[in-house]
């Protein structure tokens, strides 16, 4: 291909307005790999409420991208076939995370409460259900954790309200 004087000098004129040096677009990084569950590491589950749960997962490897919402069953009830699935209500709109390596993000988990005193009951009639820790899924992995309090998880149905994962 040849190239005219017009071009040329077209090419010069533009350099010699961008103060000698030739513009370009700024470069697009590329987007972070999604994150796996060997890179998490949970730091634990602490209440907020006596309904709530914060659960927070750190990014221990490279950079990474952590979307959407958990999955969440009861747990510790003896042996993993006693596990009891929880069906997870997703709450407000999952945008990708990035972590960086050491940051974390956490998910708020709401369990519908259980009523009263001690043995407390549901507002429904149904009897509560009561478990001492929770596998919660992140990235394809499980992280079974226990409340920070030392106490147990109790609530009234199988289903939880998870919020999207946020840093």
């Amino acid at each position: 291909m040849r190239v005219t004087r017009k071009a040329a000098a077209l090419g010069a004129a533009t350099a010699l307005l961008a103060g000698g040096m030739f513009l370009a677009t700024p470069a697009v990084a590329a987007p972070a790999a999604a994150c796996t569950g060997d890179q998490l590491s949970a730091i634990g589950a602490d209440r907020t409420g006596s309904d709530r749960v914060r659960f927070t997962v750190v990014n221990e490897g490279p950079a990474c991208e952590l979307r959407g919402f958990p999955t969440v069953a009861l747990s510790g009830q003896g042996s993993p076939d006693q596990n009891k699935a929880l069906r997870v209500i997703p709450r407000g709109q999952a945008r990708p995370v990035l972590l960086s390596q050491g940051a974390s993000a956490s998910t708020v988990l709401t369990f519908t409460p259980v009523l009263g005193e001690a043995d407390g009951y549901c507002a429904s009639g149904a009897d509560p259900t009561v478990a001492p820790s929770l596998v919660v899924g992140v990235a394809r992995m499980g992280f079974q954790v226990a409340p920070s309090d030392g106490g147990r998880f109790a609530l009234c149905g199988d289903t939880v309200r998870a919020t999207a994962f946020r840093p």
